[in-house]
């Protein structure tokens, strides 16, 4: 471990433990290195890495305070990750793994804080995927949507984050497989009906049955496709 590593650690200690709470202003930066038992150097390194991984949040003029700590904002770097690796096939098949073992479960845990008009956000999404059949990358925003809607109903800040980072930024996958393949929106619609079905039976195993049906299938298909083409486009939105 580094020197600059070993002072994260000892400033993430401080926070984990309580002495620094999210709000939190962090010492000057010479109290701050002489109560670690640093150089100004290394406790001012530590600080921008911490910084970058918005843990902390240096404020111009005023000062360094520890960030709200919400899973949201420590995720946010999960996302821009995931837009970058989505040109290399083998890191967008795994995102799709992810994806697959993380949604499901989510989906399924959702049934039992499902309220009615939980269910109906996710309702209207799957209406709206309805009229934009023939419109791709509307039918594949409320595609996403319509995921989101169903985490959200967890209320598991994290799973939410972290669905989010993954699922949220595939839409060029799901958008190009609905310019290529002309039977995928018709697929999508009858994958997507069939989560619904199950969540408005508040059956929880079927829920979780039918959300990985439709992940499976997209990653298969996706997986066939990378086989004969071997890449991705690298043009299109992501969400």
């Amino acid at each position: 471990m580094s020197l600059t590593d070993k002072a994260i650690t000892q400033i993430r200690a401080l926070i984990a433990s309580g002495a620094l709470p999210p709000g939190a202003k962090l010492p000057p930066e010479p109290e701050l290195a002489a109560q670690l038992g640093l150089s100004r150097n290394l406790a001012r390194e530590a600080v921008k890495a911490l910084a970058v991984a918005r843990v902390l949040e240096i404020r111009r003029g005023d000062g360094t305070y520890v960030t709200s700590l919400q899973p949201s904002l420590l995720f946010e770097g999960l996302g821009g990750a995931v837009e970058l690796l989505q040109g290399d096939p083998t890191a967008v098949l795994d995102l799709m793994e992810v994806r697959r073992l993380l949604e499901p479960a989510a989906t399924a845990l959702a049934v039992a804080r499902l309220s009615d008009d939980g269910l109906a956000e996710v309702k209207r999404h799957l209406d709206a995927m309805r009229e934009a059949r023939d419109d791709v990358e509307r039918l594949n925003a409320h595609d996403v949507a319509f995921h989101r809607a169903i985490v959200d109903v967890t209320g598991n800040e994290t799973l939410i984050a972290l669905l989010e980072g993954i699922s949220g930024r595939t839409l060029r996958v799901r958008i190009w497989r609905g310019l290529v393949d002309t039977r995928a929106a018709a697929r999508t619609l009858a994958e997507h009906e069939a989560i619904y079905a199950a969540l408005a039976a508040r059956d929880a195993f079927l829920s979780h049955a039918a959300a990985l049906v439709h992940v499976d299938n997209t990653e298969r298909w996706l997986r066939e496709h990378l086989e004969s083409t071997q890449a991705l486009p690298m043009t299109g939105s992501d969400g």
